[in-house]
């Protein structure tokens, strides 16, 4: 029957297997403790590192359905437990391990999957949050722009087109109705009228006409 004390071990592994962003494997294996104190100080908020047993490690591991880590787990092996910021933390375990050659990357899991030292390592190589996120911010702030830009065109272009014709009326005020047409329309009005009186003239002179020979006869 298993000891109460392991059992506690292997589900608390279990529970940070499954609740990091991702796990790093390392040998430790000569680092002083001053050096170890230097690696967790070097490593920040973002994670924590541990040393545990590899039979409690392949135990929790199996139970946090991770196939593939028993390979790794030969040797001494501390475990980085990364809660944030996956390539700072892989950057910073490659760069003491620059400095310390005696740390040495075993492997590692993330999204549940077992990764070689190669693949680990290749994290380190990744640019961090902060600067993914500020090209996001860049290029949501290009495309904000692109768009102001594209819904302001045709309201640029309208006000070019009423300046235009306000030009054009200046100088020609019947291109558009209001005062300008209005002494159109009076020298209509007096041609009508003029129309009117020729027409009552000439109906005028016809009834004189017809009127002469009727005085005639009599």
């Amino acid at each position: 029957m298993a000891r109460p004390d392991k059992v506690a071990a292997v589900a608390e592994l279990k529970e940070k297997f499954t609740s990091s962003q991702a796990v790093v494997l390392t040998e430790y294996r000569g680092l002083s403790v001053a050096q170890l104190k230097d690696l967790r100080r070097s490593l920040g908020a973002d994670a924590t590192y541990a040393v545990a047993k590899n039979t409690l490690t392949k135990l929790a591991a199996k139970d946090a359905d991770i196939e593939g880590l028993d390979e790794h787990l030969v040797g001494p092996t501390a475990l980085t437990f990364i809660s944030g910021d996956i390539a700072s933390v892989a950057k910073g375990l490659r760069d003491f391990a620059k400095d310390n050659p005696l740390l040495v990357i075993k492997g590692g899991v993330m999204d549940g999957r077992v990764l070689d030292a190669d693949e680990v390592k290749k994290l380190a190589n990744l640019e961090s949050r902060e600067v993914l996120l500020a090209k996001l911010a860049g290029a949501m702030q290009a495309n904000l722009q692109r768009a102001v830009f594209l819904l302001a065109a045709p309201l640029n272009q309208a006000a070019r087109a009423l300046g235009a014709l306000e030009t054009a009326a200046q100088a020609d005020p019947s291109v558009i109705g209001g005062a300008g047409s209005a002494p159109a329309a009076d020298q209509a009005q007096e041609q009508g009228s003029a129309d009117e009186a020729a027409a009552d003239t000439a109906a005028a002179a016809a009834s004189t006409e017809d009127a002469a020979p009727a005085a005639a006869t009599e």
